[in-house]
């Protein structure tokens, strides 16, 4: 059988399952060539290599001996995930940044290792290509194994239609953070719950798998608290800041990093931005049968990070400005970052439909700006409607038809054509379980707590239609993410930045009125909103970004 026989034959959605991947066993000359980059060592039995908590820690090449890779269950009880042996590595994702570690690793027995510091294994595994893709496959094997099995994560308490549980979960999730939910209502929910806030009750309680309980945390709070946040060098001057992580700042980071640029990015929540959010893409070049637009970005994430970019999450930029080093980017309840020159790639963000009474009232727990697995298990079994005729619109509604008892698409316009690729457009009309409904908009939004139903009025006639939908999906439109920006550089009428031949002295399509500063994807005026065009854009701008530099040095 071949390989790739025997990999289609292999149950690809148990991590675990790819033993010889996930667990790799090295050959003896492949150990001998790691080795010129570490040092040997010796271990007592019981030794603590790494600790759960621990930023940067080593990498160890096994070459006697057993190392233990352990987690800890919610009670406080240990559970050995895996014994590693002779010619097999410890690591996991985290080795590629400086987020906190989600397992504890410890010798049994006396144990013989090669010690490859952080930089000695970026070096290895960056000049050692072969090995340091067997070695890559394996982290990301591990985190995703920790994932499927919620292993050495968080586990969220609460109501899983709860607002700050879905905040939470989705914040965790497209951050590639392992989690397990847990009723409140269920005895460990509700012992949890006491021991978070004893006299009051609380919406969403999180606990870490070494113990730690956590009381409704805000988003920076959480990503504080699980070390999701990097310890940063306040007076660091990086190459190039990006801020955004959607698919044209990913882009540019990966080029950048690549290109030995000392890059930070900047973003708000996750990386993969808007695009994050789409179920499936199926028009991007070189995945013929599609990809998730999470996956697409963790894929870039990683690249990035494998060069050395560093990511900051869970905090808005909040203002920009130059600086005696160049340009300083100011965070919401962080220090500042400051680079020698900016890439502004903060995409652009659905529109609101806050006239509507009682809209912020179901935001997050019943009005959705994302269609992914995460939102999809709330429409289990029940009528959702979909506002909005583009392409993440359409790709929503056939996603979430596989779930949902019907799903009813909103459009202000006659139809889709105008505004929606064909080969989507002829799925929602094929489709026995969407429903097109054009001329129409979403009039009023029922229920107490939760959202219970909707109505929608067709344009021309008036008349309304009540609908049992406990699940909105909206779609409509871009507002560009430049709000935060004040003055430092050129918008055009609707806020998008300006650059290129929109300036009478632009140096080239990405500058924007700023010399040092420049603009990529759906944020730039002008600009095609799609996913290739961003990853384009993205790489391409590196070059305008090397040519500054060159001529600005520090």
């Amino acid at each position: 059988m071949s390989s790739d026989s025997a990999r289609a034959t292999t149950d690809t959605t148990d991590p675990y399952a790819r033993e010889g991947q996930i667990f790799p066993t090295l050959t003896d000359a492949q150990i001998d060539r790691i080795s010129d980059y570490g040092e040997a060592d010796v271990l007592q039995s019981g030794t603590v290599i790494f600790e759960r908590g621990q930023r940067g820690a080593d990498f160890f090449l096994i070459t006697a001996g057993c190392v233990e890779i352990i987690d800890r269950t919610i009670d406080g009880s240990e559970r050995i995930i895996t014994a590693l042996g002779p010619a097999q590595f410890t690591g996991e994702l985290d080795l590629f940044s400086r987020r906190k570690g989600l397992v504890e690793g410890r010798a049994k027995g006396t144990t013989h290792v090669i010690r490859l510091t952080r930089d000695q294994f970026r070096r290895m595994s960056s000049t050692e290509q072969d090995i340091g893709e067997i070695i890559l496959r394996a982290l990301i094997l591990r985190r995703s194994g920790f994932i499927a099995k919620a292993q050495a994560g968080a586990t969220i308490v609460g109501d899983a239609n709860d607002r700050d549980v879905i905040r939470i979960n989705r914040f965790l999730s497209r951050n590639g953070y392992p989690v397990t939910l847990c009723d409140a209502t269920t005895p460990q929910g509700i012992e949890l719950s006491r021991k978070a806030r004893p006299e009051s009750s609380c919406p969403a309680v999180v606990q870490t798998s070494d113990g730690q309980i956590f009381s409704n945390p805000s988003t920076a709070e959480l990503a504080d608290l699980l070390g999701l946040t990097e310890d940063l060098d306040v007076d660091h001057v990086y190459d190039l800041a990006i801020v955004g992580a959607g698919p044209a700042g990913l882009s540019a980071c990966v080029y950048a990093a690549s290109e030995a640029l000392d890059t930070v990015v900047v973003e708000t929540e996750a990386p993969g931005g808007q695009a994050g959010t789409s179920s499936k893409i199926e028009n991007y070049l070189g995945f013929p049968t599609g990809i998730s637009g999470q996956a697409l970005a963790g894929r870039a994430w990683i690249q990035g990070q494998k060069f050395g970019a560093t990511f900051v999450v869970a905090r808005a930029a909040t203002q920009i400005a130059q600086h005696e080093r160049g340009f300083k980017i100011q965070r919401e309840g962080a220090h500042d970052i400051l680079a020698r020159a900016v890439i502004l790639a903060c995409g652009a963000t659905y529109r609101r439909l806050d006239h509507i009474d009682g809209y912020a009232i179901y935001e997050g727990q019943g009005i959705h700006y994302a269609a992914t697995a995460l939102e999809a298990r709330f429409c289990s079994g029940t009528e959702a409607v979909v506002i909005g005729g583009g392409n993440s619109a359409g790709q929503a509604a056939v996603f979430l038809s596989r779930h949902a008892s019907k799903v009813h698409v909103l459009v202000r316009a006659n139809g889709l054509a105008d505004s929606m690729s064909d080969y989507l457009v002829s799925r929602i009309e094929q489709s026995g379980n969407i429903e097109l409904h054009t001329r129409s908009e979403l009039t009023a939004l029922h229920g107490d707590r939760l959202l219970e139903g909707v109505t929608w009025t067709n344009r021309d006639t008036g008349a309304g239609t009540r609908c049992n939908a406990p699940n909105v999906f909206v779609m409509i439109g871009a507002v560009p993410n430049t709000a935060w920006m004040g003055d430092c550089v050129a918008l055009d009428t609707r806020g998008f930045v300006k650059t290129g031949a929109d300036l009478e002295q632009a140096e080239n399509m990405f500058s924007t009125s700023t010399p040092g500063i420049f603009a990529v994807g759906d944020v730039r005026s002008g600009s095609v909103k799609r996913v290739a065009s961003g990853v384009g854009e993205g790489s391409v701008c590196v070059s305008a970004v090397h040519g500054y530099l060159a001529n600005n040095p520090s």
